[in-house]
């Protein structure tokens, strides 16, 4: 079968990373790599183009570990920091006066990225080896190489926050739900049977904004999705212990990992 899309987990982790900061539990001192999560974040290729969605605070880590030279864009979910805080080191994919990247966000996301880097947006640093962004207001489905991009709403706290679902020719590819609580019913809708969804499963535990693993197991069945891969996931999450108690058409993501449809 020809492959369509190319993904790579930068990161698979919750806000914090894990290891956690001054945390001693049996996944922080753990020695697994697949118990080494940094922030959420993945790239692909597809459609002629080579795009992230996402920039938290490990990009240039991400960047340097999968060699990563080439970004034409840059999607992004919500503004939580663990999702834009890496943005500036987008200047590497910018470093020509003319050099630009389009930036795909909500309005929302895009006000809280010009307040936090303003430099960027205001006009007046466009320089050799600066970043020079070409936003882009996410509010309906918008074409990226030759892929279809739908934004998916979702609630998660109280950032406006989406999905993606990535289609070609009519084809749906894979969905991009990170970080969410409740998919919206036009969210539903357009999951339904899809053949790869990535998704949100926190921890085995209950979350005020994010799904639990089990809420995540039981939205996959209820999709009739047929291969769900969880990310986003805190320290509650040990690798060796949760994997086989899962459904097989749900597996644990790991940082590094690279899926092909």
């Amino acid at each position: 079968m020809e492959t369509r899309a190319e993904i790579t987990f930068l990161g698979t982790g919750t806000s914090i990373g894990v290891p956690v900061i001054g945390c001693d539990c049996a996944v922080c001192t753990s020695d697994d790599p697949k118990n080494k999560r940094l922030r959420s974040s993945i790239h692909v290729r597809a459609g002629g183009v080579e795009f992230v969605v996402d920039t938290g605070p490990d990009f240039r880590q991400q960047c340097l570990r999968e060699g990563i030279r080439r970004l034409d864009a840059v999607l992004f979910t919500h503004a939580h920091s663990d999702h834009i805080m890496g943005f500036d080191d987008l200047r590497r994919f910018t470093v020509e006066v003319d050099d630009e990247i389009a930036i795909h966000a909500t309005e929302e996301c895009l006000d809280r990225l010009r307040a936090a880097f303003h430099y960027v947006f205001d006009g007046h640093n466009r320089y050799h080896g600066y970043l020079k962004a070409r936003p882009h207001a996410v509010c309906g489905p918008f074409a990226l190489g030759g892929l279809e991009v739908v934004p998916l709403p979702v609630e998660h706290g109280k950032v406006e926050t989406v999905g993606f679902l990535f289609t070609q020719g009519g084809e749906r590819l894979f969905a991009y739900i990170p970080d969410a609580k409740v998919l919206l019913p036009e969210s539903r809708r357009l999951l339904e049977g899809i053949e790869l969804l990535v998704l949100d499963g926190l921890q085995p535990q209950p979350h005020r904004t994010h799904l639990s693993t089990g809420e995540a197991v039981a939205l996959a069945a209820e999709l009739g999705a047929q291969q769900t891969w969880l990310t986003h996931f805190s320290c509650r999450v040990d690798y060796r212990a949760l994997e086989p108690t899962l459904p097989p058409t749900v597996r644990l993501a790991w940082d590094g990992l690279k899926l092909r449809c």
